[in-house]
């Protein structure tokens, strides 16, 4: 339902003109001021207005603290302890009260909730009423006297109002409802049972702008019994009660003591879709999209077989028409996930998939059997997703990336799925706690840093927003490296990542292709046009074996793939070199073709490393390149070819490492698919597109031309020819300019020569882009300015983003329950709403509420240094953390002389005086790669400062150091949430974006950094009074490096003194140390530590002096934090497909409930409905 007519909405607005703000949003109609049907329009207008209120005065603030005098209802609808020890969560599971008022648990006394999770019940963390209720920040009183206001003026109709302009729509998802089973908070939320809502409730609830039917997002769908009572004093003659009784909804009390004793009803019972929906049954699956080619036997290369006549076609059409009913009547409906359901479904995965006795206590049993089970309910969506895609033949992107930092998936997972309460509720009464049984999950190690982490959440955004995509990448067996600390330097391990087997992933033995390498390359003569052709033979074949990860949208069925590649030998052992004794012979292939992935980022100090790397590149390149044109090849219908393979695919190179993709297109258009070169060669440029991430000469891949033609004969002379036209190109553009071909050429004339990759991704790429907009500058400036001036708007910026749903939702629940308790889940999916929260920056119980999620984000990262290092950390102190790969132009050195400068300040104090200063942690962690030498000397020295810093008596209570070892991404969800201040302090010019800084300010830290990167976009997104900067700027940077080995040093005596206790021995042997010393002499220092020194003091001084007046704080870094929509990689995907890769979504949805039949089996199992007909043809001339 949906579209079109305007009603009254049935709940009220919010205070202060500031619609949608506390949950309520005021739905018009499809065509009214707010926007129609554009779900952002209103908020384009209203952060017009700065955060004001809509009549121009500051909103009345309702965020007070709760009455004490609340009813037991009252506080029972608000998550606060019934009497007995009872309670209801507000945000996720019901904790059940028996008759006697205990609990389920054995105990007899509610349950807490480890991790202090908002996504269950940040409320609840305990029954007595300890921590604190992010939905008591609501004074209904001030609310109900607001509404009573608003509704006396006759307002309560979008379009009569004055300010309609400012309507909200629905704060439900931008691409549309949510589907049946998903709630957006991330658990069950209030589920109504079937009896409190009928199809003539959403009838009287009114259209949704444009077509948006009903839907339980922001509004009051999924959180009736909260949403709309929570905001109103119970048995209250107001029009909110009249609602809530007209539509037929039960006193909260009645909800809650329903849920304790019959647990929380499915969500799909809720579907506003469903026409005749059974109230016992899930949604059906797809059948409409099902591709009937694979199910005909008589189906050669893609072509049936027809009959010899209409009659036995028809008959043949009916045989298969009817083998598709029956599987899918088999499974026609999607799992059901109630709390019953989902415990059989773990204990039935423990017996019979591990094998494993279910009465054994056993956490890695049950980590397994519950990621199969969530695996199962993934399954479904993706294959109907994939399904679907391929009906609607929509162009898809597919997403090449060397890295895929994915993280631990299960809660991402049941987030996504809107499935974290029911299996945490589920787990909790077989004895085991959610947050233990995703501990058990070793993450993936496919990534590095923050290249590897942007692809996982553009894959994770590509999904919420219904975009038809795929990632590309290698399976890695051993990751990069586990980092451990030996007398405090990096040592590196194997990371054993696969030893219990990812349960995440679908192998797919089906679907392998054939990689080359070596060889060489004859020609012979096409018999039909005569023309000469090539062909690449010999060498050494790999096999690449398919493995896929299912990747879940937030608030939608869409579930797009994550594909990774395996190497394999083509043949698997020698047993004739076994039989004559060669034993390590009979295995060498097999162990020389598993090499190429079994590590990410093997050393390239040696020309073996520099081999290894270029096959591991060329072969994900190339077996990704043969299954898309696969799967596009499959799908061509009558009138399309491969001159059309642009309009339907889209292939986006992560940086430079996928850049062979280009010759290795151009080989299989050309040898393979026998078209000339132009053509091959318009339908390559105009397929790709490549994003750099870096300006920095290591990063911009170089290829020796005789290793390359060693390795990649047939390649190699595609990149001549390419280079040759090119060229061309160039001359007629700057007749006779030998410096502009020299710079242009994708061949560097060096010894030996080499292939520069960056140049060649520039040629054979349609649109180019940078990641931030200095750095975009940069690029074009810097880096291609020739290019630049020959391709005009080839260069486009696209400002990276990260993901609200993994690195707010998921890292930091305490301030996500703060933004959902008063906004709604909406703002999951769209970051602009939390804007709305900016005028209560400076209102004391919503500060109080920040900072007490602030306290417990730090509690929980020192219970965890405490547990894995041994360190007390002082809780009631600032947290200076700098977490990033560890690089000269990170300047992590910079950082770690500046505690050596105040481990010195406090050492020179005295004790009143150190009792007078501000208590410090600061936390650094990374990884250095393996033979980067200097990067590993920075770690020791920082490993060493923190040794010295931690045992001398006269830090204590003033400053602590701790580097964590092994960084990764369950580490930064852990890390993040809990800082004050991070400092992103590269040389300014050399970071391209960085998102790590992104994150920490989505978290509600500030920032103390130099003019580089996202930092400059982000001082403007915040506020730069909110960004404490420093540094030379990257126009100075290149004139301070001219004039360094001339110009007068900088002589600060903080920094000579610090470089002098190094030298000294303070902190071990100096000699460890003297490099990095020697670094920073003012004729060394190329990254400009000596010279930013000075500033970078004066800029965390600023910052102490900031944090030490708390409101003030406090209130800058809720308006930093509310002000990161720009930041989200949702926006970044949008931009993405909208300048380089021309696509539009394709929402999935399943198909509605059909009338009659079957009911449910088993007491809420699969369903069995009569067809109707459904199934059956309607004759021959309808089924085509």
């Amino acid at each position: 339902r949906g579209g079109g007519g305007g009603a009254t909405p049935p709940y009220p607005a919010s205070p202060g003109g500031r619609e949608g703000l506390f949950g309520h949003a005021d739905r018009g109609s499809g065509d009214d001021a707010s926007g129609g049907n554009d779900p952002h329009s209103f908020w384009d207008k209203t952060f017009g207005a700065g955060g004001a209120a809509a009549n121009g005065s500051k909103p009345p603030s309702a965020l007070s603290p709760a009455p004490s005098d609340w009813s037991a209802k009252e506080r029972a609808s608000r998550g606060i302890p019934l009497d007995g020890g009872g309670y209801y969560d507000a945000d996720g599971p019901v904790i059940r009260r028996g008759a006697n008022g205990a609990t389920n648990g054995a105990s007899g006394r509610a349950r807490r909730h480890l991790g202090f999770d908002a996504r269950q019940s940040f409320g609840s963390k305990a029954a007595n009423g300890e921590g604190f209720n992010p939905e008591n920040l609501v004074d209904p009183t001030v609310l109900q006297e607001a509404v009573r206001q608003y509704n006396s003026s006759g307002g309560n109709t979008p379009n009569s109002r004055p300010d309609s302009g400012r309507v909200a729509p629905g704060l439900g998802p931008p691409n549309g409802p949510m589907p049946l089973g998903v709630n957006q908070n991330g658990g069950p939320g209030h589920r109504r049972r079937a009896s409190e809502l009928s199809e003539q409730d959403y009838d009287r609830a009114g259209p949704q702008p444009g077509n948006y039917p009903p839907h339980r997002v922001g509004g009051m769908w999924d959180t009736m019994a909260s949403q709309v009572s929570e905001y109103a004093p119970l048995g209250d003659p107001s029009p909110l009660s009249a609602d809530m009784s007209r539509l037929g909804l039960r006193d909260p009390a009645d909800i809650a003591e329903s849920l304790a004793r019959d647990g929380p009803a499915l969500s799909w019972k809720l579907d506003p879709m469903a026409d005749n929906a059974d109230p016992d049954s899930p949604p059906e699956r797809q059948k409409e999209y099902i591709d009937e080619t694979e199910m005909d036997e008589s189906t050669h290369g893609g072509s049936r077989y027809y009959g010899d006549d209409s009659q036995s076609l028809r008959a043949h059409d009916d045989e298969i028409a009817t083998r598709k009913d029956q599987l899918w009547r088999l499974s026609s409906s999607y799992l059901v996930s109630d709390v019953p359901s989902i415990q059989r479904s773990l204990v039935q995965h423990v017996e019979y998939t591990l094998a494993r006795r279910r009465y054994k206590f056993d956490r890695g049993s049950f980590y397994q059997a519950t990621a199969h089970s969530v695996r199962d309910r993934l399954i479904e969506r993706w294959t109907d997703t994939q399904q679907f895609y391929a009906s609607r033949d929509g162009k898809r992107m597919y997403y090449l990336s060397l890295e895929f930092l994915v993280g631990r998936s299960m809660g991402n997972a049941v987030s996504n799925l809107g499935l974290r309460g029911a299996y945490a509720e589920a787990l909790r009464q077989l004895g085991y706690d959610l947050e233990d049984i995703m501990s058990q999950e070793k993450e993936p190690a496919l990534g590095n840093g923050g290249l590897g982490r942007l692809a996982s959440c553009f894959l994770d955004t590509l999904a919420t927003l219904n975009y038809p995509a795929w990632g590309y990448g290698i399976r890695y067996k051993y990751g990069m490296f586990e980092q451990r600390l030996v007398n405090g330097k990096q040592v590196e391990f194997p990371d054993y990542w696969l030893t219990y087997g990812n349960p995440w992933e679908v192998e797919r033995l089906d679907v392998k292709y054939l990689v080359r390498l070596y060889g060489e390359v004859n020609t012979y003569q096409d018999e039909q046009t005569g023309e000469t052709r090539f062909r690449w033979e010999g060498g050494e074949v790999v096999v690449a074996v398919a493995y896929d990860t299912p990747i879940p949208g937030y608030g939608t069925y869409n579930t797009n793939n994550m594909r990774l590649w395996s190497s394999k030998p083509s043949h698997e052992f020698d047993l004739t070199s076994f039989n004559a004794g060669d034993y390590y012979g009979a295995v060498e292939a097999k162990e020389r073709c598993e090499s190429i992935t079994s590590v990410l980022y093997p050393s390239d100090d040696t020309d073996s490393g520099k081999v290894l790397r270029l096959k591991q590149q060329f072969f994900f390149v190339s077996a990704t390149l043969q299954d898309v044109l696969r799967r596009y090849k499959k799908r061509i219908v009558p009138g399309r070819t491969l001159k059309n393979l642009p309009e339907k695919v889209a292939i986006q190179l992560n940086d430079t490492h996928p850049s062979i993709s280009i010759p290795e297109l151009m080989r299989l258009l050309l040898d393979d698919e026998m078209l000339p070169w132009d053509e091959a060669w318009d339908i390559t440029t105009r397929t790709f597109g490549y994003t750099n991430h870096t300006i920095l000469p290591e990063a911009l891949e170089k290829w020796q031309v005789p290793m390359m033609e060693e390795l990649l004969p047939r390649h190699m002379q595609i990149i001549y020819e390419i280079n040759h036209r090119f060229l061309q190109q160039v001359e007629d553009r700057w007749p006779g300019d030998n410096e502009k071909m020299r710079a242009m050429s994708i061949i560097e004339e060096s010894t030996p020569k080499m292939v520069r990759m960056a140049h060649l991704a520039m040629v054979g790429s349609h649109v180019v882009n940078g990641v931030a907009e200095i750095h975009t500058r940069l690029v074009k400036s810097r880096l291609f300015p020739e290019f630049d001036q020959m391709f005009p708007g080839r260069i486009k910026n696209v400002t990276n983003g990260v993901t609200p749903r993994r690195w707010i939702l998921q890292a930091n629940p305490a301030m996500a329950g703060i933004f959902t308790s008063i906004l709604g889940p909406g703002w999951v999916n769209d970051l602009r709403r939390l804007a709305t929260l900016k005028p209560f920056a400076h209102d004391d119980t919503f500060q109080h509420s920040w900072n007490e999620a602030k306290r417990l984000n730090k509690e929980r990262l020192a219970l965890w240094v405490k547990a894995n290092m041994g360190v007390d950390l002082m809780t009631n102190a600032i947290y200076d953390m700098q977490v990033k790969r560890i690089h000269e132009y990170k300047r992590q050195l910079l950082n770690v002389l500046g505690i050596v400068h105040r481990y010195a300040v406090i050492a020179g104090s005295t004790p009143e005086q150190r009792a007078r200063m501000l208590p410090r942690v600061c936390v650094i962690a990374g990884k250095a790669a393996p033979g980067y030498e200097v990067a590993k000397k920075i770690i020791q020295l920082a490993c060493a400062v923190s040794k010295a810093v931690n045992n001398d008596v006269r830090c204590a209570g003033v400053l602590q150091v701790v580097f964590i070892p092994n960084f990764n991404v369950s580490l930064a969800e852990l890390i993040i949430p809990a800082s004050d201040v991070s400092q992103h302090i590269s040389t300014a010019g050399m970071e391209a974006s960085g998102t790590g800084n992104m994150k920490f300010v989505m978290n509600g830290g500030l920032i103390v950094g130099t003019a580089d990167g996202a930092n400059i976009e982000i001082a403007r997104a915040v506020g730069e009074d909110n960004l404490f900067c420093f540094g030379a700027t990257a126009d100075e940077v290149a004139a301070l490096r001219n004039t360094m080995k001339s110009r007068l040093p900088v002589n600060d005596e903080r920094l000579q003194r610090s470089v002098r206790m190094i030298r000294s021995g303070v902190f071990g042997n100096p000699d460890d140390f003297s490099q990095l010393m020697d670094n920073i002499e003012p004729a060394n220092d190329y990254y400009l530590i000596a010279h930013d020194f000075p500033g970078y003091l004066d800029a965390l001084d600023v910052a102490d002096a900031a944090y030490l007046h708390q409101p003030s704080w406090t209130a800058r870094t809720i308006r930093a934090a509310c002000s990161m929509w720009e930041f989200s990689s949702d926006r970044t995907i949008k931009e993405y497909a909208e300048k380089v890769w021309q696509m539009e979504p394709l929402p999935f949805k399943p198909p509605h409930h059909q009338d009659g039949g079957g009911g449910s089996m088993g007491g809420g199992g699969r369903r069995g409905p009569s067809f109707n007909g459904r199934g059956s043809r309607a004759g021959y001339d309808g089924a085509r």
